[in-house]
């Protein structure tokens, strides 16, 4: 897999008929190593590692209605009270962050209305804060420690 621009961590990787696996901390089992699945992986161990999020409030691949269309987010991490607080679009490291992926997350976030929208191709990683109150996104200098949330 490609190099990124996110912390390496001690991956596990393992082959079951000539396809690479990769271990999923959130939900416990492997899954096929995809360019998307290596970003998710690094990027929820930086989060975890590095900025103290805790791993028993963040859950990947969650299931969302809109408009009766079954989406689902990348990841969602949540707040001690179990409320949604940040969703996490990701893309291979080829896929360019533009408006199109804010598109994407802003959609979800018709559904969840979180506080905080995160991307990340694995190369460039992107973290926004919703102010309900002005209608508008701020860009951040950086992801927020989980306890500045």
């Amino acid at each position: 897999m490609k190099g990124l621009n996110l912390p390496s961590y001690s991956t596990k990787i393992i082959t079951r008929n000539e396809k690479e696996y990769i271990w999923d901390i959130l939900r416990q089992k492997y899954l096929v190593i995809t360019p998307e699945e290596w970003v998710r992986q690094h990027f929820v161990h930086m989060l975890i590692n590095h900025y103290e999020y805790p791993s028993g409030l963040m859950a990947n691949e969650v299931p969302l209605t809109l408009n009766q269309t079954k989406r689902r987010c990348d990841t969602v991490v949540y707040d001690k009270y179990g409320h949604p607080i940040v969703i996490i679009e990701y893309k291979r490291t080829t896929v360019e962050i533009n408006q199109k992926v804010f598109d994407q997350i802003s959609l979800y976030n018709i559904a969840l209305k979180v506080p905080y929208l995160y991307v990340s191709n694995g190369i460039r990683s992107i973290a926004c804060k919703v102010d309900y109150d002005k209608n508008e996104i701020r860009f951040l200098r950086d992801i927020p420690n989980y306890i500045d949330l």
